[in-house]
């Protein structure tokens, strides 16, 4: 239940990670607008739009220590509506950011006993555009393929002797309270996995129990097409939980998820499509000059969730200064040109453009190759692979493949929070 291989990779840039612990615990662990379960369900949510294994497995095993229903885990049909309202702006943002209206967000917040409130939106949408950008890092990083420490198998884990891997990172007090915090949770997990094999299997036991009696009613009183549609729901609905989206002991000890994401989804089929800026449509465009993370969304989502702007705002920085001289370097540019190249680019994929900026650059900076990476691990993640990461990226040190994996990160988070906090403002108003 711990995100072990990410940090694993994020640690070779010690400062970022420390960053990111903070904003991921403030997210998932601390005070705010959602029931803990809630978080956790939003997070496998947004990370099945992307069959983020990895992810979904985390945030399953999570739920279930946060007290949620595991009924639930069978699948979007049997959570409450008032979280299944919320697939049609997940899969929008997603995968197609710039669709999001404020009549997306209106519909949500005026639904009578189901609506949300302003604090709880904001909340929800920070979380999914959270998850989904994680989930580009998982894939670009390799931890999807791999969930041990190592990651993918050409990505060579960090070696630090015999130091605690995050031991080592650790730069400061609330890391190190983080560490003892995760170091109970572990110890925890161990005397609650016997209990949560058990829950399952007796959830499991007896919703068989319950189809079985079903179909015998359904058999006893001939009714040939009752029982028809009765087996239909054992199956379809992922009844038995071994078949579903519950997570189950593998041989070694581990709790994992299941086999079916497409039970976390609706309308699977919708993905990402090319944004293109129509000469007769200049209104399609998103002018960063017109909205800003600095200028606007981070007034708005920090009003709305007190402090959660401070902490994204510093990962914003905190990638934004990393060093990459050696990048640079071999792309005859200074470090500060090829972040903002990169940048800029993710950015435009989504129909982000910056009125200073000649995006002729881009071409200039970023061969060819790499922005197929980089459009890959942005747009449908999903698709990535260890070929593709070795073969476009024989230039690039391991820690530098990192830093360009947090850029795609933060560059995608910080777009689909735009989107969203602008339709929230314009409902606003």
């Amino acid at each position: 239940g711990r995100l072990e291989a990410v940090t694993q990779q994020m640690g070779y840039h010690p400062q970022y990670l420390d960053s990111f612990l903070k904003t991921q615990h403030y997210l998932m662990h601390m005070d705010g607008p959602l029931p803990f379960d809630c978080r956790h369900y939003i997070a496998i949510m947004a990370a099945a739009r992307h069959q983020c294994r990895y992810l979904v497995n985390l945030h399953v095993l999570q739920f279930l220590r946060a007290g949620g229903d595991p009924q639930w885990l069978r699948g979007l049909e049997f959570i409450p509506p008032k979280l299944r309202n919320l697939n049609e702006i997940n899969k929008i943002l997603a995968h197609r950011p710039w669709l999001i209206t404020k009549e997306h967000i209106e519909k949500l917040l005026k639904i009578s006993e189901w609506s949300w409130s302003l604090a709880e939106l904001v909340h929800a949408v920070v979380l999914l555009a959270h998850c989904h950008a994680l989930a580009s890092f998982v894939f670009g990083c390799g931890c999807e393929q791999d969930e041990g420490l190592g990651g993918r198998g050409s990505l060579k884990p960090l070696s630090l002797g015999n130091h605690c891997f995050c031991e080592a990172t650790a730069s400061n007090s609330y890391s190190q309270e983080l560490l003892r915090i995760n170091r109970k949770r572990s110890l925890d997990s161990c005397m609650e996995l016997d209990s949560l094999r058990e829950r399952m299997q007796r959830i499991h036991v007896e919703t068989e129990g319950r189809d079985e009696m079903r179909l015998q009613q359904d058999r006893e009183e001939g009714e040939g097409q009752g029982a028809e549609v009765g087996v239909q729901g054992g199956t379809e609905h992922c009844s038995d939980l071994s078949a579903g989206l519950s997570p189950l002991a593998d041989t070694d000890g581990e709790v994992t998820g299941a086999t079916n994401l497409a039970c976390y989804m609706q309308d699977p089929d919708f993905g990402y499509q090319d944004f293109s800026r129509r000469d007769e449509d200049h209104s399609q465009v998103f002018r960063v000059q017109d909205y800003s993370w600095e200028d606007h969304g981070f007034s708005l989502v920090n009003r709305l969730y007190s402090d959660i702007g401070h902490l994204l705002d510093e990962k914003f920085r905190m990638v934004d200064g990393l060093q990459s001289s050696a990048i640079a370097k071999r792309q005859g540019c200074e470090p500060s040109v090829f972040k903002r190249g990169i940048w800029n680019y993710i950015h435009c994929m989504f129909g982000i453009r910056y009125d200073d900026y000649d995006y002729a650059e881009v071409n200039q900076l970023l061969e060819r190759m790499l922005k197929v990476y980089i459009k890959t691990v942005t747009c449908y993640p999903e698709k990535t692979n260890s070929e593709m990461f070795d073969r476009f990226w024989k230039q690039f040190k391991h820690s530098e493949k990192v830093h360009v994996n947090l850029l795609i990160l933060e560059a995608r988070m910080q777009a689909e929070l735009l989107y969203a906090l602008q339709a929230i403002t314009q409902y606003m108003i």
